[in-house]
């Protein structure tokens, strides 16, 4: 079975995409706008998500290693390619606006949501599975693995939504702010299919 033909449409879209969505804001497309500030929502927005995105990856590559079920798999391919690249474009801003990628205030506080999330056993944003839920997620296999992750990742994709039109209000980059709608669009979207998918197994989101 070769994942290459996994991507579906939207993802591909968003991989053909990024590199010229990077050349535009290196190339100072947005009016010749100067670099957000190290505080601005868009530098926030940016070093929080790249967090966020990454247990997703986490999250999806774990769950294609338990499960045999294409569906589920072609959902975890897709969601961990998707997010792998938006991270990687999100980190390279902060490369090229010359801003740390690690900040000293507290999560979300671009949103003005400091300590929204419990920060306890790698829960650091709304939406974030614990440590140990991730834990928990490894020992399992077929249909218990398939729902679990569902599961984890509906409760993620609503805490990342929410920060996403927090950028959309906030962010003074322009392709930033498509950037952030595109991700509120796309995984709304996906929330709807985990719904399915879940509803398939005797299941529903628990959030």
């Amino acid at each position: 079975m070769k994942s290459a033909g996994w991507i579906t449409g939207a993802a591909a879209a968003v991989l053909v995409a990024a590199g010229a969505i990077t050349y535009a804001v290196a190339d100072g497309d947005d009016s010749g706008m100067r670099p957000p500030a190290a505080d601005s929502a868009d530098a926030g927005f940016a070093r929080d998500m790249s967090v966020h995105h990454q247990q997703a990856v986490e999250m999806s590559y774990i769950v294609r290693d338990l499960t045999d079920d294409e569906g589920v798999r072609r959902l975890a391919y897709d969601i961990a390619q998707t997010q792998a690249n938006q991270r990687g474009m999100m980190l390279g801003w902060l490369d090229l606006w010359e801003l740390p990628k690690v900040s000293a205030g507290e999560p979300m506080e671009w949103m003005g949501m400091a300590g929204m999330g419990s920060g306890e056993d790698g829960a650091l944003m709304p939406g974030m599975a614990t440590n140990t839920e991730m834990d928990a997620l490894r020992e399992l296999s077929g249909k218990a693995a398939e729902v679990r992750y569902l599961q984890l990742m509906y409760a993620h994709h609503v805490g990342g939504v929410h920060m996403a039109k927090g950028c959309v209000e906030r962010c003074q980059v322009g392709v930033e702010r498509r950037l952030a709608q595109g991700m509120v669009q796309a995984q709304e979207s996906e929330m709807k299919l985990i719904t399915d998918l879940l509803k398939q197994r005797g299941a529903k989101p628990l959030h």
